[in-house]
């Protein structure tokens, strides 16, 4: 039996009415027993999460649970960025393994310790943290140590009640940590869009340390940039005003890199008397960047242009369905358009899909898994 995906969406203003309508209306789409169901809950209902899960237990009977509290949530084509708002994702996947697992952080005086880590993160991991008590990028660093090309995708949650985080885990509502899921013998693409559109020419690191890159192509980093965003053309310096970022080529084993091939980055300093500048990510000696803006038309561009990528790669057969968690950044604050995530993922692959808006989203670029800002993260499941 194939992989099957189904969503439920209420507005509804009371929680459990709005949980068991979204619950309901997956189980109708499922038709199938359900292997995992995952609970997306908007600001108003975050004080609800034991009436939420009893809500989507009756319903839907899930072998596995997870879910969280969020600013904004959105399904089949629709973004509910304010007010009450209900999302219940349910996957059928018949042989697969799948597993919930609460993790914690210690520190010690070099490094933080992952409690609740599964010694096998399966083919690939779901993973919903609180911004606050956990630190993602560590959990990120680890796995992709110890478990190289295993896809991350999810997000940090963004709503809390008191300061503390709302995170849902089968039967128990969890205040802190992350929420991860591994899965097994069920197919998974991971879909990244960091919505921004590079420009200028490819250069190379020549001498840096860790985030400090003093020379690109030979030349002082500060000097080259600017010889770069002179040569661009009248709309790209426009944008280049507003502020620049780099890209950092994470795989270079290929002979040609899109947009796609680029961990992008914000440029955090500039050292005008050295010519160095500092960004936010690791580079060494050898790297391949390029100069990267970002604006609504670049983030819609780069959205489609993902999306279409995709949609190649899955071939005749299509999705059963996917899950978007994008940036509580991106909606109505960046396009002029209502539901544009949702509405573009819809369009592209027309299949059931749930997520929420981050407050940091996790994906995998050139093989590695990275926490992102301003930036939609998809999982798709094929059909096939």
């Amino acid at each position: 039996m194939a992989v099957r995906v189904a969503v439920g969406l209420s507005e509804s203003f009371d929680a459990i009415e709005a949980f068991n309508e979204a619950a309901a209306d997956a189980a109708r789409g499922l038709d199938a027993p359900c292997d995992l169901a995952i609970a997306f809950s908007a600001s108003p209902h975050v004080a609800r999460g034991k009436w939420i899960l009893s809500a989507v237990h009756e319903q839907l009977e899930p072998a596995n649970l997870i879910g969280c509290a969020a600013g904004g949530v959105l399904a089949g084509g629709h973004e509910i960025e304010d007010g009450p708002g209900a999302v219940v994702w349910a996957l059928s996947a018949p042989g697969a393994t799948i597993e919930t697992h609460h993790l914690l952080a210690e520190r010690d005086e070099e490094r933080f310790e992952i409690e609740g880590m599964p010694a096998d993160p399966g083919e690939a991991m779901l993973v919903i943290a609180d911004p606050y008590s956990f630190p993602t990028e560590a959990l990120l660093g680890e796995l992709n140590e110890s478990h190289p090309g295993v896809p991350v995708l999810g997000g940090l949650a963004s709503a809390a009640v008191g300061g503390r985080g709302v995170l849902l885990c089968d039967g128990d509502v969890r205040s802190e940590g992350a929420i991860a899921c591994t899965l097994s013998g069920v197919p998974l693409l991971p879909c990244v869009s960091q919505g921004a559109a590079p420009v200028g020419p490819e250069m190379r690191v020549t001498a840096g340390d860790q985030n400090r890159i003093e020379e690109l192509a030979g030349r002082p980093a500060i000097q080259r940039l600017t010889e770069v965003i002179a040569a661009l053309g009248e709309r790209e310096q426009e944008l280049a005003r507003g502020g620049v970022m780099l890209g950092v080529v994470i795989d270079e084993n290929q002979p040609d890199y899109e947009r796609g091939d680029f961990l992008v980055r914000p440029i955090i300093g500039a050292d005008q008397t050295t010519g160095a500048i500092a960004v936010g990510e690791q580079v060494r000696v050898g790297q391949t960047v390029r100069l990267h803006v970002r604006d609504a038309a670049s983030a819609d561009e780069d959205l489609r242009e993902a999306l279409r990528r995709q949609a190649d790669a899955l071939g005749p057969a299509g999705a059963a369905g996917a899950l978007l968690f994008t940036c509580n950044g991106r909606g109505s604050h960046m396009f002029s358009v209502p539901d544009h995530d949702a509405g573009a993922l819809d369009e592209a692959l027309g299949v059931p899909a749930g997520g929420f808006f981050c407050a940091g989203e996790i994906g995998p670029v050139g093989g590695r898994n990275f926490l992102h800002g301003f930036t939609a993260t998809m999982a798709v499941f094929p059909a096939g």
